[in-house]
């Protein structure tokens, strides 16, 4: 009887050793995807890209522009 009592006193304590490294690994999940989530806000964020882009993507867009003028140009004059 006294070594059941030691058999399952030695599982308990192995559960709830493996219930903490459970828990550990979790909050060290969910505050890697936390800050994985803060840099992709950053980055996608559009007011600043839409700053510091603003000049090349209005060349882009005048360049495109002015290619599909002439594109819809050429339809007409022939």
């Amino acid at each position: 009887m006294a070594e059941y009592a030691n058999n399952t006193d030695a599982l308990e304590l192995r559960a709830a050793e493996q219930r903490q490294r459970l828990h550990h690994s979790v909050q060290e999940l969910k505050g890697q995807i936390h800050d994985r989530s803060l840099e992709w806000r950053e980055r996608l964020d559009v007011k600043k890209n839409a700053r510091q882009y603003f000049w090349p993507a209005a060349g882009g867009v005048a360049v495109f522009g002015l290619l599909f003028g002439y594109g819809v140009a050429a339809v007409f004059v022939k």
